[in-house]
């Protein structure tokens, strides 16, 4: 252990201070040019009170009571020790695979969990899932869930993570920059896997010096950088702009006909639709001022510009999590393929920009260290991420999936590790009444969060501050010694240690030798990856007396410039695919063979607000969210929610108020704050306030938005996530205050 060590974490780069055995201080990686203020909350954290400090059952659980006498997330909690609790586990296990089969377990397990590759605790969890007989774990994500199914039937690769685009291009070539979505600065404190040296702000403004018109179509105006251009827009209708755009474009002659003859299919099936030929309704810029709120002329004259000057659309992740996410992503191609600059620097369209760090800035092109989760015997039965209480609810149910007509299995026990459902998931409500269903919920947790309030095992895990481990990511210039600062709290193990356990007391052998030799097997497998394309990187020992390493800047390439070469795509018609014989052939009422504007479903409901539930700026996700930096920017302990002036005057509310957002599905309390930067008819509610339900009166007393959102599937094709299409409205609320209890520990007995 070393009282200045260096470490890593998702936001960044630090020197753990250590004094009498505590983090007192996380002081910024001196290489970091933009240091994250969220390390101000890592010594908050680490040595929190609400800690799980020995292992714990719950007590219905434990004594066999019916759930509905002792439901999860209500009963208290027993102690017990190690070796009870590992006995207890195995024996589980090994009763549902011997009753129910290995497709009774699921290992999804999502969640960022930590930096470090060899402690990441999914990935620990899977690994001993899978030698022990196989699990039923997830594809996707809820970050680009949809895209990530689309993309690959339009371009042949999923372009969300691609290295398309880089800001110096941008600041050279790009002349008008349609932003989708705005680039927000402070996603780019952030990067799965560490970061070393933050990149994206000093990008981002270098790009923006270069003179590039910037347009941030966006509700809300600061989810880009001052001299961004604010074009408001109706939440969720992106679509129907870029459709207005290119019917402009298609009726003007302004659309780039060889390009789209040389590089793309299907384009002429797509036009028709345009005009209306099917049924009988132009999309033109009228029809989408109708949609979008955005006047015809300013439709029209935007789509002039784009024609006429080098243009790049950016669109970001956010926009595909909503309900049929897969069409923005779809139509930004279009749209790219119709002005006929995809292939060259600083042109075309690019996606997730705003949404990491690394985005934008280069990525390495060989696999940095990392820890392999095993072959999983049940390969291939995934569920999609977004839909887990559907397969709760619906054990044996059938669904629809890119093609395939798929069943869910029939879950018994769940195995959460290094993720928060809790925070993720939408429609809590109905999560909650789901995790009833299996027989047992087991959780290795650092923290009572939610998801651990919620298990029937919980079993303490250490932080990373009390482990060695490595830092890495192919987006990153820096590979980090994560050295331990600490010794463990409480009873705390490492993940490793957990299942290493599991492992022996299920008759397996132990998955591997000491900590030590996996850290350096797992670096040496990097470096020999590295070696191979030219790159040196030092001897493990060398590494990590050194305590990191600084790889070469690589800038990134952009995939797409091979195909103006032309190299074939790796569609069915080796093109981009404007219209999908494939996806046409799914015969899917809410996903057809081209990009189109459909209405979601929520606008039914009558609600007069969409809320906007975007990542916040005070953590990641819900990590930190107990820590110092998170806890400063709530309104009287509870989520900050943004809203327009004239919705606040209406409704007669004040700024710093407590106010009730509501709908049918739940409803929370939040903080109000008045902004002249979200559009009338707009609510912002960042995610990651830790769930905290009112035992008495089921409100969400902390400010989770999710407990609003909608939890249905993007579409047939991908089943992605939907937060983004939330109605609702919002009163002040005037009764007496309900404490906030999310960081309280549950109550807890000793067998």
């Amino acid at each position: 252990m070393s009282d200045s060590a260096l470490h890593a974490s998702h936001w960044g780069a630090f020197r753990a201070r250590v004094q009498d055995g505590r983090i007192v201080e996380a002081i910024p990686f001196e290489e970091d040019p933009d240091p994250a203020d969220l390390l101000g909350s890592v010594p908050d954290v680490v040595h929190a009170a609400n800690r799980v400090a020995r292992p714990a059952v719950r007590r219905g659980w434990l004594e066999g009571r019916s759930r509905v006498d002792a439901p999860r997330g209500a009963d208290e909690f027993v102690e017990v020790d190690w070796d009870t609790a590992i006995d207890l586990v195995a024996r589980e296990i090994t009763r549902v695979r011997r009753e129910h089969g290995s497709e009774a377990i699921f290992g999804g397990s999502y969640g960022w969990a930590s930096a470090g590759r060899f402690h990441h605790a999914k990935t620990q969890m899977q690994r001993f899932l899978a030698a022990s007989g196989g699990y039923t774990g997830h594809v996707g994500t809820y970050s680009f869930g949809a895209s990530s199914v689309i993309l690959p039937h339009v371009l042949g690769f999923d372009a969300n993570t691609s290295d398309s685009h880089a800001w110096d291009d941008i600041a050279e070539h790009t002349e008008t920059w349609l932003m989708l979505g705005g680039v927000p600065t402070r996603n780019m404190k952030v990067d799965s896997g560490g970061v070393g040296a933050h990149r994206g702000a000093r990008g981002l403004a270098r790009a923006l010096a270069g003179g590039a018109r910037a347009i941030n179509v966006n509700p809300i105006r600061d989810e880009a950088p001052t001299g961004a251009e604010w074009q408001p827009i109706r939440p969720g209708t992106d679509v129907a702009l870029l459709l207005g755009l290119a019917h402009t474009l298609l009726v003007e002659d302004r659309h780039d006909r060889a390009f789209l003859d040389a590089h793309t299919t299907g384009f002429d099936r797509f036009a028709d639709h345009l005009r209306g030929a099917s049924d009988g309704i132009a999309k033109d810029a009228d029809w989408a001022s109708g949609i979008t709120g955005i006047a015809a002329e300013r439709i029209r004259g935007l789509a002039r510009d784009m024609s006429v000057t080098r243009t790049l659309i950016t669109t970001t992740w956010s926009l595909q999590r909503a309900e049929h996410g897969e069409q923005p992503y779809w139509m930004t191609v279009v749209l790219a393929a119709m002005l006929g600059g995809i292939g060259r620097p600083g042109e075309g369209f690019a996606f997730g920009f705003g949404s990491t760090d690394g985005i934008g800035s280069g990525a390495q092109r060989f696999r940095p260290p990392s820890h392999g989760k095993g072959d999983n015997p049940l390969a291939g039965r995934e569920i999609p991420v977004a839909r887990i209480v559907d397969a709760l609810e619906d054990p044996g149910g059938a669904y629809d999936f890119d093609g395939e007509r798929r069943t869910y299995p029939d879950i018994r026990l769940v195995y959460w590790a290094g993720g928060n459902p809790f925070h993720h998931h939408q429609d809590l409500g109905r999560l909650r009444a789901a995790w009833q269903r299996p027989d047992t919920v087991i959780v290795n947790e650092p923290w009572w969060t939610p998801t651990a309030k919620h298990a029937d095992i919980v079993l303490p895990a250490t932080t990373t501050l009390e482990r060695d481990d490595i830092a890495a990511s192919s987006s990153d210039d820096w590979i980090v010694a994560m050295k331990r600062a600490v010794d463990p709290v409480g009873e705390a193990l490492d993940d490793s240690e957990i299942f290493r356990r599991l492992s022996l007391a299920v008759g397996l052998d132990a998955p591997y030798g000491s900590v030590d030799d996996a850290l350096r097997e797992m670096y040496e497998a990097g470096r020999a990856s590295a070696a191979r394309i030219g790159v040196d990187l030092p001897i493990f020992d060398e590494f990590w007396e050194r305590g990191s390493t600084r790889l070469a800047r690589v800038a990134p390439r952009n995939p797409l410039a091979r195909l103006r070469a032309g190299e074939p795509l790796a569609t069915p018609s080796g093109r981009i695919e404007i219209f999908s014989e494939t996806i046409d052939g799914y015969g899917y009422d809410d996903c057809l063979g081209h990009p189109a504007w459909l209405p979601p479903r929520e606008w039914a409901t009558g609600y007069p607000l969409h809320l906007i539930s975007h990542q916040p700026a005070t953590r990641l996700h819900s990590q930190l969210d107990g820590g110092s930096v998170s806890r400063a920017a709530k309104i009287r302990g509870r989520e900050a929610c943004r809203i327009s002036p004239t919705d606040a005057a209406a409704r007669g509310i004040r700024d710093g108020d407590v106010v009730r957002l509501f709908n049918d599905r739940g409803s929370c309390l939040a903080g109000a704050a008045i902004s002249d930067a979200v559009m009338p008819g707009v609510v912002a509610l960042p995610t990651g306030a830790w769930f905290d339900p009112d035992p008495e009166t089921g409100i969400e007393r902390h400010g989770n938005p999710n407990v609003l959102t909608a939890d249905r599937g993007t579409s047939k094709l991908a089943q992605g996530t939907t937060a983004q299409t939330t109605l609702v409205d919002i009163e002040r609320f005037d009764g007496d205050l309900p404490p906030v209890e999310a960081f309280d520990p549950p109550r807890i007995a000793r067998r």
